[in-house]
Protein backbone atom coordinates (compact mmCIF):
# COMPACT_ATOMS: atom_id res chain seq x y z
CA UNK A 1 0.00 0.00 0.00
CA UNK A 2 1.36 3.39 -0.93
CA UNK A 3 2.23 5.62 2.00
CA UNK A 4 0.75 9.01 2.64
CA UNK A 5 2.32 11.60 0.30
CA UNK A 6 4.92 13.81 1.94
CA UNK A 7 5.37 17.56 1.97
CA UNK A 8 7.30 17.81 -1.34
CA UNK A 9 4.91 15.50 -3.20
CA UNK A 10 1.69 17.17 -2.04
CA UNK A 11 2.99 20.61 -3.07
CA UNK A 12 4.45 19.50 -6.37
CA UNK A 13 3.13 20.59 -9.76
CA UNK A 14 1.09 18.20 -11.84
CA UNK A 15 -1.83 15.82 -11.32
CA UNK A 16 -0.58 14.46 -7.98
CA UNK A 17 0.25 17.74 -6.27
CA UNK A 18 -1.46 21.01 -5.45
CA UNK A 19 1.42 23.36 -6.19
CA UNK A 20 -0.08 24.55 -9.47
CA UNK A 21 -3.44 25.27 -7.80
CA UNK A 22 -1.76 27.35 -5.10
CA UNK A 23 0.37 29.20 -7.65
CA UNK A 24 -2.67 29.95 -9.81
CA UNK A 25 -4.57 31.13 -6.74
CA UNK A 26 -1.67 33.42 -5.82
CA UNK A 27 -1.66 34.87 -9.35
CA UNK A 28 -5.40 35.52 -9.17
CA UNK A 29 -5.01 37.17 -5.76
CA UNK A 30 -2.24 39.44 -7.05
CA UNK A 31 -4.25 40.34 -10.14
CA UNK A 32 -7.26 41.30 -8.04
CA UNK A 33 -5.05 43.24 -5.62
CA UNK A 34 -3.25 45.17 -8.39
CA UNK A 35 -6.44 46.21 -10.19
CA UNK A 36 -8.30 47.03 -6.96
CA UNK A 37 -5.31 49.04 -5.73
CA UNK A 38 -5.19 51.03 -8.98
CA UNK A 39 -8.93 51.66 -8.82
CA UNK A 40 -8.62 52.71 -5.19
CA UNK A 41 -5.86 55.19 -6.08
CA UNK A 42 -8.04 56.78 -8.77
CA UNK A 43 -10.97 57.06 -6.38
CA UNK A 44 -8.64 58.31 -3.66
CA UNK A 45 -7.15 61.07 -5.81
CA UNK A 46 -10.61 62.27 -6.85
CA UNK A 47 -11.81 62.03 -3.26
CA UNK A 48 -8.81 63.93 -1.88
CA UNK A 49 -9.27 66.77 -4.37
CA UNK A 50 -13.00 66.90 -3.64
CA UNK A 51 -12.35 67.06 0.10
CA UNK A 52 -9.80 69.86 -0.29
CA UNK A 53 -11.29 71.93 -3.09
CA UNK A 54 -14.87 70.75 -3.59
CA UNK A 55 -18.12 72.38 -2.64
CA UNK A 56 -19.78 71.88 0.72
CA UNK A 57 -22.03 69.18 -0.73
CA UNK A 58 -19.10 67.36 -2.37
CA UNK A 59 -17.06 67.46 0.81
CA UNK A 60 -20.01 66.13 2.81
CA UNK A 61 -20.52 63.24 0.38
CA UNK A 62 -16.84 62.28 0.46
CA UNK A 63 -16.75 62.59 4.25
CA UNK A 64 -19.72 60.24 4.53
CA UNK A 65 -18.11 57.78 2.10
CA UNK A 66 -14.77 57.61 3.90
CA UNK A 67 -16.38 57.45 7.34
CA UNK A 68 -18.76 54.65 6.36
CA UNK A 69 -16.12 52.50 4.69
CA UNK A 70 -13.62 52.92 7.53
CA UNK A 71 -16.27 52.21 10.17
CA UNK A 72 -17.74 49.01 8.71
CA UNK A 73 -15.58 45.83 8.61
CA UNK A 74 -14.33 44.91 5.13
CA UNK A 75 -16.00 41.50 5.22
CA UNK A 76 -19.44 43.01 5.78
CA UNK A 77 -18.86 45.60 3.07
CA UNK A 78 -17.80 42.90 0.62
CA UNK A 79 -20.94 40.86 1.29
CA UNK A 80 -23.20 43.92 1.03
CA UNK A 81 -21.60 45.29 -2.13
CA UNK A 82 -21.24 41.90 -3.80
CA UNK A 83 -24.80 40.68 -3.29
CA UNK A 84 -26.85 43.85 -2.76
CA UNK A 85 -24.84 45.78 -5.36
CA UNK A 86 -25.36 43.12 -8.01
CA UNK A 87 -29.08 42.83 -7.26
CA UNK A 88 -29.56 46.61 -7.31
CA UNK A 89 -27.73 46.96 -10.63
CA UNK A 90 -29.86 44.27 -12.25
CA UNK A 91 -33.07 45.82 -10.94
CA UNK A 92 -32.04 49.16 -12.42
CA UNK A 93 -31.24 47.52 -15.75
CA UNK A 94 -34.55 45.65 -15.83
CA UNK A 95 -36.53 48.75 -14.91
CA UNK A 96 -34.81 50.58 -17.80
CA UNK A 97 -35.75 47.86 -20.28
CA UNK A 98 -32.40 46.08 -20.35
CA UNK A 99 -31.67 42.46 -19.53
CA UNK A 100 -30.09 41.50 -16.23
CA UNK A 101 -26.40 40.65 -16.37
CA UNK A 102 -24.27 38.13 -14.53
CA UNK A 103 -21.31 40.00 -13.10
CA UNK A 104 -18.04 38.08 -13.32
CA UNK A 105 -16.63 37.18 -9.91
CA UNK A 106 -13.22 38.61 -10.78
CA UNK A 107 -14.72 41.93 -11.86
CA UNK A 108 -16.92 42.11 -8.78
CA UNK A 109 -13.93 41.43 -6.52
CA UNK A 110 -11.91 44.23 -8.13
CA UNK A 111 -14.79 46.70 -7.90
CA UNK A 112 -15.63 45.86 -4.29
CA UNK A 113 -12.05 45.98 -3.02
CA UNK A 114 -11.33 49.08 -5.11
CA UNK A 115 -14.32 50.82 -3.54
CA UNK A 116 -13.02 49.97 -0.07
CA UNK A 117 -9.45 50.98 -0.94
CA UNK A 118 -10.67 54.29 -2.33
CA UNK A 119 -11.82 55.49 1.09
CA UNK A 120 -8.44 54.83 2.70
CA UNK A 121 -6.53 56.22 -0.29
CA UNK A 122 -8.60 59.41 -0.06
CA UNK A 123 -7.36 60.11 3.45
CA UNK A 124 -3.74 59.16 2.70
CA UNK A 125 -3.57 61.38 -0.39
CA UNK A 126 -5.45 64.23 1.28
CA UNK A 127 -2.93 64.29 4.12
CA UNK A 128 -0.02 64.09 1.66
CA UNK A 129 -1.34 67.03 -0.37
CA UNK A 130 -1.81 69.09 2.79
CA UNK A 131 1.81 68.34 3.74
CA UNK A 132 3.13 70.12 0.63
CA UNK A 133 4.74 73.44 1.66
CA UNK A 134 2.34 76.28 0.87
CA UNK A 135 5.10 78.32 -0.75
CA UNK A 136 5.42 75.84 -3.62
CA UNK A 137 1.76 76.20 -4.56
CA UNK A 138 1.87 79.99 -4.22
CA UNK A 139 4.96 80.20 -6.42
CA UNK A 140 3.31 78.03 -9.09
CA UNK A 141 0.25 80.29 -9.14
CA UNK A 142 2.46 83.39 -9.27
CA UNK A 143 4.12 81.99 -12.40
CA UNK A 144 0.68 81.69 -13.98
CA UNK A 145 0.57 77.90 -14.12
CA UNK A 146 -2.82 76.35 -14.87
CA UNK A 147 -4.49 74.13 -12.23
CA UNK A 148 -3.76 71.00 -14.30
CA UNK A 149 -0.09 71.99 -14.74
CA UNK A 150 0.20 72.69 -11.02
CA UNK A 151 -1.29 69.29 -10.26
CA UNK A 152 1.03 67.48 -12.69
CA UNK A 153 4.26 69.37 -12.06
CA UNK A 154 3.94 70.39 -8.39
CA UNK A 155 1.25 68.51 -6.49
CA UNK A 156 1.95 64.92 -7.56
CA UNK A 157 5.79 65.00 -7.34
CA UNK A 158 5.72 66.89 -4.03
CA UNK A 159 3.11 64.74 -2.32
CA UNK A 160 4.54 61.32 -3.26
CA UNK A 161 7.27 61.25 -0.57
CA UNK A 162 4.60 61.89 2.05
CA UNK A 163 2.10 59.46 0.56
CA UNK A 164 4.28 56.42 -0.19
CA UNK A 165 4.45 55.01 3.39
CA UNK A 166 0.66 55.10 3.70
CA UNK A 167 0.11 53.77 0.18
CA UNK A 168 2.53 50.93 0.90
CA UNK A 169 0.42 49.93 3.90
CA UNK A 170 -2.72 50.05 1.76
CA UNK A 171 -1.11 47.73 -0.80
CA UNK A 172 -0.29 45.19 1.91
CA UNK A 173 -3.85 45.47 3.23
CA UNK A 174 -5.44 44.83 -0.17
CA UNK A 175 -3.24 41.78 -0.80
CA UNK A 176 -4.60 40.27 2.41
CA UNK A 177 -8.16 41.47 1.80
CA UNK A 178 -8.28 39.36 -1.38
CA UNK A 179 -8.66 36.39 0.97
CA UNK A 180 -12.06 37.77 2.00
CA UNK A 181 -13.33 37.24 -1.55
CA UNK A 182 -13.38 33.51 -0.76
CA UNK A 183 -16.62 34.06 1.19
CA UNK A 184 -18.48 34.70 -2.08
CA UNK A 185 -17.08 31.55 -3.68
CA UNK A 186 -14.49 33.02 -6.03
CA UNK A 187 -11.32 30.95 -6.18
CA UNK A 188 -8.15 32.80 -5.22
CA UNK A 189 -5.27 31.80 -2.94
CA UNK A 190 -7.29 31.48 0.28
CA UNK A 191 -10.07 29.41 -1.28
CA UNK A 192 -7.63 27.27 -3.28
CA UNK A 193 -5.74 26.58 -0.05
CA UNK A 194 -8.91 25.66 1.82
CA UNK A 195 -10.03 23.32 -0.96
CA UNK A 196 -6.64 21.59 -1.12
CA UNK A 197 -6.52 21.23 2.66
CA UNK A 198 -10.05 19.81 2.71
CA UNK A 199 -9.25 17.27 0.00
CA UNK A 200 -6.06 16.02 1.65
CA UNK A 201 -6.85 16.73 5.34
CA UNK A 202 -3.35 18.28 5.55
CA UNK A 203 -4.57 21.57 6.94
CA UNK A 204 -1.35 22.67 8.63
CA UNK A 205 0.72 21.99 5.51
CA UNK A 206 -1.44 24.01 3.17
CA UNK A 207 -2.26 26.92 5.43
CA UNK A 208 1.41 27.20 6.35
CA UNK A 209 2.27 27.24 2.64
CA UNK A 210 -0.32 29.94 1.98
CA UNK A 211 1.08 31.98 4.86
CA UNK A 212 4.56 31.72 3.37
CA UNK A 213 3.26 32.90 -0.01
CA UNK A 214 1.65 35.96 1.60
CA UNK A 215 4.89 36.59 3.51
CA UNK A 216 6.94 36.48 0.30
CA UNK A 217 4.54 38.92 -1.36
CA UNK A 218 4.86 41.22 1.66
CA UNK A 219 8.66 41.13 1.76
CA UNK A 220 9.00 41.78 -1.97
CA UNK A 221 6.44 44.60 -1.77
CA UNK A 222 8.22 46.23 1.15
CA UNK A 223 11.50 46.13 -0.74
CA UNK A 224 9.88 47.67 -3.81
CA UNK A 225 8.18 50.49 -1.90
CA UNK A 226 11.40 51.21 0.04
CA UNK A 227 13.27 51.63 -3.26
CA UNK A 228 10.50 53.86 -4.60
CA UNK A 229 10.51 56.01 -1.47
CA UNK A 230 14.30 56.46 -1.62
CA UNK A 231 13.98 57.53 -5.24
CA UNK A 232 11.22 60.01 -4.47
CA UNK A 233 13.18 61.49 -1.57
CA UNK A 234 16.38 62.10 -3.51
CA UNK A 235 17.69 65.57 -2.78
CA UNK A 236 15.67 65.93 0.41
CA UNK A 237 17.43 66.54 3.68
CA UNK A 238 17.39 63.51 5.95
CA UNK A 239 16.08 64.05 9.46
CA UNK A 240 18.43 62.76 12.14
Amino acid sequence: MAGKPGFPEILSFGPTGYGDELLWGACISLSIALLAYALGLMIGMIGAICKLQGSTLTRSIMEGYTTLVRAVPELILILILYYAGTATLNRLLESSGFEAIAINGFTAAVLVLGFVQGAYSTEVLRAAIQAIPTGQMEAARAYGMSPWLIFRRITVPSMLPYAIPGLANLWLIVTKDTALIAVVGYTELALATRQAAGNTKMYFTFFLSAGLIYLIITLVSQKGFAMLERRMRRGQRKLV
